[in-house]
Parts: C-alpha cells; sequence; structure tokens
C-alpha cells in the first residue's frame, strides 16, 4: 500500500513546517487528494494517524478533501468531468482525452498551538 509511504512524506513536511513555526503541536491538517491521483483517501487517513505516532502530528485531525478529476476532450474541444482513468468522455462518450486536474495530493491547511 503506497498510502503509507505518502503519509509518511506528509507527516514529515507538516512536522517540518511546524517546527520551523515553533508549534508545540499540530491540530488539524487539510489534504487535498486527487481523484485520478491514484490514491485512496480513506487508506490515507488511516495511514496519517499512524505515521503521525510520535510526532507533532499526533492527535491531529486530518481533513482530507477529494478533488475532482477533469480532463481535455480533443473531440467536444472542452474541458469535462472525469471519475476515473480510461473512462470515455462523458459528453461524447469519446476517449481522446487529456488529464487537467484532479492528480494532486497536497497539504491545504495547518492549525498548530
Amino acid at each position: 500500500m503506497h498510502e503509507m509511504s505518502l503519509a509518511l512524506a506528509l507527516v514529515g513536511l507538516v512536522e517540518e513546517r511546524a517546527r520551523g513555526e515553533g508549534a508545540a503541536r499540530v491540530l488539524t491538517v487539510g489534504v487535498a487528494v486527487g481523484r485520478l491521483g491514484h490514491v485512496e483517501p480513506e487508506a490515507l487517513a488511516f495511514c496519517l494517524d499512524g505515521a503521525a505516532r510520535g510526532t507533532l502530528v499526533e492527535g491531529a485531525r486530518f481533513a482530507i478533501e477529494e478533488r475532482p478529476g477533469r480532463a481535455w476532450c480533443f473531440d467536444c474541444a472542452a474541458e469535462v468531468g472525469l471519475d476515473r482513468r480510461g473512462a470515455p468522455c462523458p459528453g461524447c462518450g469519446g476517449h481522446m482525452l487529456r488529464v487537467a486536474g484532479g492528480e494532486e495530493l497536497r497539504v491545504t491547511t495547518m492549525e498548530i498551538a
């Protein structure tokens, strides 16, 4: 499960930033997960709790927001929503698509004390 390595990296990033700000602990962390990014939000949430043990992030509330997938359809000449990679265009059924969004995994907010 690659979510654990992602969780360890996210916790490390948050802890480093919190220490740099002189924080004693992290209260909440907002995380954006793109639907097309090959990350399961539930698995990431589970792994984040484990990865945070023994760090300034332990006990923090993780607010995970799943961002929608978007793609440019060359046949429709428009940006369309996409639920998964390899899916056809919801407008025309074509497969000439270029991913335009929904691949991200990033920390969006952090509350420290």
